[in-house]
């Protein structure tokens, strides 16, 4: 799994490519939170257009994003979304507390 990282004001788009399962989940979520608190960020966005497959282990790493970034007062939001990875963010009823949009503008309006 290979991440990449992209600043816009206080807003983080975390890029993912390749698979997020419990061989990459724990390296990842450390990755993660370093970048987080190094770079004062308040929103998170996932662009998951290059994410081939996700397990629970993966659905674990975004819920506690999701829970760190909250405390903090921000948003999370997932943009590309590819239809494999939609069914497993439906599944999950992660669309319950992470917003879903097209493209980075449209979820950097949102935040």
């Amino acid at each position: 799994m290979q991440l990449q990282y992209e600043m816009v004001d206080h807003t983080l788009i975390v890029k993912f490519d390749g698979e997020l399962d419990h061989h990459s989940a724990e390296n990842i979520r450390t990755e993660l939170d370093d970048v987080i608190s190094q770079r004062r960020v308040k929103n998170l966005i996932f662009d998951l257009n290059e994410m081939r497959f996700m397990d629970s282990s993966g659905i674990g790493v975004i819920i506690g994003r999701y829970k760190n970034i909250s405390k903090l007062g921000g948003k999370v939001s997932v943009i590309h979304v590819t239809d494999s990875i939609d069914k497993i963010f439906n599944l999950a009823g992660l669309y319950n507390i992470i917003s879903k949009h097209n493209n980075k503008s449209e979820a950097l309006n949102c935040m």
